[in-house]
């Protein structure tokens, strides 16, 4: 048995660290910066309060009964939860499951079986497709999936209240117990040659990833990025987000998806 190992050029060493602690370091040096801006929502984050909100969730997700390795999908366009169900999941070690928008019933269940998600956080309706109607058809048949979140209204209220029997301190310490190397997060691919592949991803895959796409383009605290590219793909959730937090760079979600004037508004703005 013979093992062979490649190395890229180390001339800039790659970030060993968690996502949670990445973004505890870029908070406390930016933490009255802004963060995030969801213009469409009319939704502002300075990084102390976009943290703040972040351990609320992961918060509310402990007291849901998640533990680390668990897996949560999220179905929903571009959004503020979005972003945030991205950074309480990765301070927890729950591995996050991208779900595509676009995705009809069998192609939701697929991914939701394959990745065995225990929790769904779902958008009510997108376009034209009704997410509380099609989750319900496919619901009954999926053991693995014991809750389902849908934003905006009293599902997401009750996962937040949840957030006050679990103290500050819990969230940390599950923190502390993750390594840069364990799988953070699953992204299906398109599955035009057969049925969507899962690729598992750890935070170092992405971190970095994100991190020297920052470096690449020159981000700063000082710098405002438009993200108008969908979060449930790397190129929105790792090159737009990540990209940014790696660097204090505020994150502007222009619109749900990607709509011309919305963006270039939003640019203006």
């Amino acid at each position: 048995m013979t093992s062979s190992y490649a190395q890229g050029d180390a001339t800039a060493a790659l970030l060993e660290e968690t996502i949670g602690a990445n973004l505890e370091r870029t908070v406390a040096r930016f933490g009255d910066r802004e963060a995030l801006v969801s213009f469409g929502q009319g939704l502002r984050y300075t990084w102390t309060e976009l943290n703040d909100a972040v351990d609320e969730l992961a918060r509310g997700l402990i007291a849901a009964g998640l533990v680390t390795g668990d897996r949560v999908g999220i179905w929903s366009p571009n959004c503020a939860e979005w972003t945030l169900v991205q950074y309480a999941t990765a301070k927890l070690g729950v591995i996050l499951v991208n779900i595509n928008p676009a995705y009809r019933t069998t192609e939701l269940e697929y991914a939701l079986r394959r990745s065995g998600c225990r929790m769904l956080i779902a958008a009510p309706a997108f376009k034209t497709s009704d997410y509380r109607a099609m989750v319900g058809e496919v619901r009954g048949g999926l053991d693995a999936l014991e809750q389902v979140v849908f934003l905006g209204g009293e599902d997401w209220e009750a996962l937040l209240a949840g957030a006050a029997g679990v103290g500050d301190d819990e969230v940390r310490v599950r923190s502390l117990s993750l390594d840069a190397s364990d799988p953070i997060n699953i992204q299906y691919t398109s599955g035009t040659t057969g049925f969507p592949k899962g690729a598992t991803l750890t935070h170092r895959n992405i971190l970095n990833n994100g991190f020297f796409v920052g470096e690449g383009v020159r981000y700063t605290e000082a710098d405002r990025v438009c993200i108008p590219v969908p979060f449930y793909h790397c190129f929105g959730m790792v090159m737009g987000n990540l990209a940014c937090s790696s660097h204090g760079a505020a994150m502007v979600i222009p619109a749900p998806a990607f709509d011309p004037s919305a963006t270039l508004a939003a640019v203006a703005k």
